[in-house]
């Protein structure tokens, strides 16, 4: 028997959406300047941090 109370929520809301959108616009950036397979592999790892990065950068400058 299902609780309806108890219902796990999906999605992050508007952060998830931000986050995303960094990625994505990094991850072109980084393609984009790539001049090797490796170069576009980097640039890929790099997107997957660089949102992580520039949040801890703001919290930095914040004081938080």
């Amino acid at each position: 028997m299902a609780d309806n109370n108890n219902r796990r929520r999906m999605g992050g809301g508007v952060s998830s959406g931000v986050y995303f959108l960094a990625f994505i616009g990094s991850l072109v950036y980084f393609i984009q300047h790539a001049t090797s397979f490796g170069d576009g592999v980097l640039g890929f790892l790099k997107a997957c941090v660089w949102p992580a990065v520039l949040v801890y950068k703001v919290m930095e400058f914040l004081k938080m």
